[in-house]
């Protein structure tokens, strides 16, 4: 990791900045793929399957039998686990529930908003070198909650062509009504535009690559709704002195496991914490599984010196990381400082994978600085929002005369004709 210090005499943006795919094809490469999927359909999805996987699969959608027999594959602590994280999930969304509330801006004047399911929607799951089962739960759970009529669901598939036994238990577990076996740029394609096999969905969630969250963006720019730009992996903590140096490189590993284009960055104003958390990190990443890829991202991630808690803070802000750890005296009062981050952990005890797991809270959360303006996945990414009216006679005899005048300073007379046709009637 480098240390950077003086921060404030530079560019936060730039000292800061995310890792970046080194291509300058990603853009070409993902209109190609999206065409390719929208011409040719579930040829172009084995095709592309073939050619980025390299396993030659005879078809896309998981069959009854595969979604029985995955069940059996699952140790009973795995199902206890997953059952308690749902059950602690569903507990979180249920409670964002909103009853409808009817207005009377005037009297006779009566309004009011209902919430309304996404009718189809799609999951896109990761599954490449981490099969994320626990993705699963955080978009199938408030998909059910919301009442969504059909959630299908992709992730691509291993090198033996197989979809993880955990993702599929976990699907069908949560309601998911279809399961694929595709991956990458041409399964949001897929769920865009639909193939002869997977149907096209109003809305596409999940997060990914640099390669599916372009190609989230591109779909979007034709009209199809997205959740929010959720690319690889990041976390940002603020520590002080009295910080745990082994909880905090931890942390830093949980998330720099999950790729090298993740980012992991160390806000403090102790430089003996720093070093204390490099040592700490020598140790720990050792003996991971993933160690290679964690210290490709540590290679490219920052500690950043601060004077003090409230300079962290503001570093913090203007990073909006997806995920925020506050490891310092006084967390919770830093914590009502935070204006721009995805999802915040409050205290020495509360380590950012129990809020990937089974806290209850959501871990589709918006990266690469989104948190500035979009929020993590909840029940209400589920619905639409419909606003009703109604308005009496009464109601109208008191609200037209405000709705003549303006429509007839706008020079639309024929909005203030349905008004007054209606009040002549009226006044008879």
């Amino acid at each position: 990791m480098q240390v950077i210090e003086n921060i404030f005499s530079k560019d936060i943006s730039k000292e800061l900045k995310r890792p970046e795919l080194t291509t300058d094809f990603l853009e070409s490469t993902i209109k190609n793929i999206l065409q390719r999927v929208k011409t040719s359909g579930d040829e172009a999805l084995l095709s592309l399957t073939e050619q980025f996987d390299k396993v030659k699969l005879s078809s896309l959608k998981l069959s009854d039998i595969e979604i029985q027999n995955a069940e059996q594959q699952i140790s009973p602590e795995l199902k206890r686990a997953i059952g308690v994280a749902k059950e602690n999930i569903e507990k979180f969304h249920s409670a964002q529930k909103r009853s409808t509330a009817v207005i009377e801006t005037t009297t006779g004047v009566s309004c009011w908003r209902k919430s309304v399911a996404i009718e189809k929607v799609g999951l896109y799951i990761p599954g490449g070198s981490a099969p994320l089962f626990s993705t699963v739960l955080m978009l199938g759970i408030p998909a059910k909650i919301a009442g969504c009529k059909q959630v299908v669901l992709c992730t691509p598939p291993d090198k033996s062509g197989k979809i993880d036994p955990a993702i599929i238990y976990t699907a069908s577990l949560v309601g998911v009504t279809d399961i694929y076996t595709v991956g990458g740029a041409q399964a949001i394609a897929a769920m865009a535009y639909g193939t002869e096999t997977i149907p096209k969905v109003n809305k596409i969630f999940g997060p990914g690559n640099q390669y599916v969250t372009k190609a989230k963006q591109m779909i979007n720019l034709e009209g199809v709704a997205i959740d929010m730009p959720a690319g690889p992996s990041e976390v940002a903590i603020i520590a002080d002195e009295t910080a745990n140096p082994a909880f905090i490189a931890a942390d830093l590993l949980s998330q720099a496991e999950h790729g090298a284009d993740s980012q992991v960055v160390l806000i403090t104003n102790s430089k003996e914490l720093i070093q204390n958390v490099f040592e700490a990190i020598e140790k720990q990443v050792a003996e991971l599984p993933r160690k290679e890829i964690a210290k490709e991202c540590l290679s490219q991630s920052k500690a950043v010196l601060v004077n003090d808690i409230d300079e962290a803070i503001k570093v913090s802000n203007s990073y909006a990381p997806e995920h925020l750890i506050i490891n310092c005296s006084g967390a919770e009062a830093v914590a009502e400082k935070i204006t721009q981050a995805g999802s915040v952990f409050i205290g020495e005890y509360t380590p950012e994978s129990a809020g990937d797991y089974a806290s209850g809270t959501n871990h589709t959360l918006p990266t690469n600085g989104a948190a500035s303006a979009y929020s993590g996945v909840s029940l209400d990414s589920f619905v639409k929002e419909i606003t009703f009216q109604k308005i009496t006679g009464s109601g109208l005899l008191n609200l037209g005369p405000t709705v003549e005048i303006m429509a007839e300073a706008e020079q639309l007379v024929a909005h203030k004709n349905a008004v007054s046709i209606r009040l002549n009637e009226l006044q008879q």
